[in-house]
């Protein structure tokens, strides 16, 4: 349907003036979100090979990563990184501590 001058034209969109006062005082409710759940991973190195070695790995085999032995660990939460760590052992259990955790600001910089 194509439009013609005869027909009415749609009244104008108004919005309420945003004031940044208002909004910088104004509390967030944090609780919505908090049993939201998230994927936290953590990444000992990358590398690349051709599918030609990939085919040939086996047990046992090794691969060797871009990320020097005792460098920290990039740790993720849904596929952003938050923070770097080191692995500890905890309860016979592996974990992670953080030793370095990126700002939000800079979060919020590389996600643009």
């Amino acid at each position: 349907m194509n439009a013609t001058a005869t027909e009415a034209a749609a009244p104008a969109a108004e919005f309420a003036t945003l004031n940044e006062d208002a909004a910088a005082s104004r509390e967030v409710n944090l609780d919505v979100i908090l049993d939201v759940p998230v994927t936290l991973s953590m990444e000992v190195g990358r590398t690349r090979i051709p599918i030609r070695n990939l085919l040939q790995l086996n047990q046992g085999s090794v691969v060797e990563l871009e990320r020097a032995a005792g460098e920290a660990l990039d740790v993720f939460v849904n596929g952003t990184l938050i923070a770097h760590g080191e692995v500890v052992v905890v309860n016979e259990k592996f974990g992670i501590r953080l030793t370095d955790v990126i700002s939000p600001a800079e979060r919020i910089r590389k996600l643009k």
